[in-house]
């Protein structure tokens, strides 16, 4: 016996296989259907719609096999596949050495003839095979020949259409997550608004009736506070749109001045007295979704701060712009990001550090957010980093 060689693209036919969720389903009469029709044309006491994974062959359907599945290395459709352009047959399974001294051959069901046609995946992999066998050997005519060939691409359209109600149904449940969630983002905006409304009426109060006797420093402490307020409600505004549509994402853009963006980002950290932020810029302004730019931004500047390891932090915000994108980064002098890290940084609930320099542990959710973001708006999101050299977070933005 030989056993069969792997696909030449195994990894991405099995990805292919499983986006079908179809694997261990029961019976359906779409398929049972198709299997007895291809016996009756081919005149054989067998036919199965076989699929085949890691370590198995399963039949979806089994027509005369009272049979879920048999191990992949005794197959003959692990064979069929790696030749996805011709139907394999085999005349008389006694007299192949591929297939002699087979369990399934030489033990129950008795495999003598075999003719198997792959069933391809739109994107080109084949998943396993419409097959006919029998308990002596025997010969296809062209014509069962062609019809079974037909029949196999019938099989393949039902998969589809499987695949295609599958999404559509993922959609309209996530569609109603959204609504869910859309109404949750109204109430949780509410209830973070409330708070920093109150600070702005308390701070007008206060002015109003004690402006005289606070100095010129303190004044611009309460001032810092007032504008540090409003930012957090507009951005909270622009959060909760971007939570009920990616459209708004892309849609609802406006220019920003960016001498006005560093002061309104230093603002928001303004308690960091060992922190010095600098914008390097070519360009003085951009035209981009604000609410999006500002989520990236201070998540970046956020965790370069939380997880600095010097006495004083040192945070650039790089912009300039192509063509197509304008083009960011945020470089900070922190302990840097180890090679082999950097690329589950961004996967959400990854952490690196069991706490922050304030002794806090991290969710993360930060990058994450970053790179959804990002990618939503059309650009891609990458690190550069040494140990001890601190960490350069690389995003671009559609225009």
């Amino acid at each position: 016996m030989i056993e069969p060689k792997k696909y030449k693209k195994e990894e991405e036919r099995i990805q292919d296989l499983e986006s079908y969720s179809i694997l261990d389903t029961l019976p359906e009469s779409d398929y049972d259907n198709l299997t007895t029709i291809a016996a009756e044309i081919c005149d054989t006491e067998i036919s199965l719609i076989s699929l085949v994974d890691n370590n198995r062959q399963w039949f979806k359907s089994s027509y005369g096999l009272n049979v879920k599945e048999t191990p992949r290395k005794y197959a003959f459709c692990a064979h069929a596949i790696n030749d996805p352009d011709n139907i394999l047959i085999v005349k008389d399974a006694r007299k192949d050495e591929r297939f002699h001294d087979n369990p399934l051959v030489i033990g129950e069901p008795k495999v003598i003839f075999y003719a198997g046609v792959p069933l391809i995946s739109d994107n080109g992999n084949p998943l396993g095979t419409l097959c006919v066998i029998d308990y002596k050997s025997k010969e296809l005519t062209e014509r069962q020949k062609k019809s079974l060939n037909a029949l196999a691409k019938q099989v393949v359209n039902i998969l589809n259409l499987r695949k295609t109600k599958l999404a559509l149904e993922r959609a309209i449940h996530l569609e109603e997550k959204n609504q869910a969630l859309e109404q949750f983002a109204n109430v949780a905006a509410h209830d973070l608004k409330s708070p920093l409304i109150n600070i702005s009426s308390l701070l007008d109060l206060f002015l109003e009736d004690h402006s005289s006797q606070v100095d010129e420093s303190g004044l611009e402490i309460l001032n810092l506070i007032d504008v540090s307020s409003n930012t957090l409600r507009n951005l909270i505004d622009g959060l909760l749109e971007y939570s009920k549509s990616e459209r708004v994402l892309n849609e609802n853009k406006t220019t920003i001045n960016l001498r006005d963006l560093k002061a309104e980002i230093h603002g928001l950290f303004i308690n960091e007295h060992e922190l010095t932020l600098n914008l390097k810029s070519s360009i003085n302004e951009i035209t981009i979704n604000k609410t999006a730019l500002f989520q990236i931004l201070i998540n970046l500047v956020t965790n370069a701060i939380k997880y600095n390891d010097k006495e004083h932090i040192k945070i650039e915000i790089g912009i300039s712009s192509s063509n197509s994108h304008y083009n960011f980064y945020v470089q900070d002098n922190g302990p840097g990001i180890p090679l082999e890290h950097q690329e589950n940084i961004f996967k959400i609930f990854n952490v690196l550090a069991n706490e922050d320099r304030f002794g806090r542990s991290g969710n993360g959710i930060g990058l994450a957010t970053v790179k959804k973001i990002v990618e939503i708006s059309g650009g891609i999101v990458k690190v550069e980093s040494e140990i001890k050299k601190g960490a350069k977070f690389i995003f671009t933005l559609e225009k």
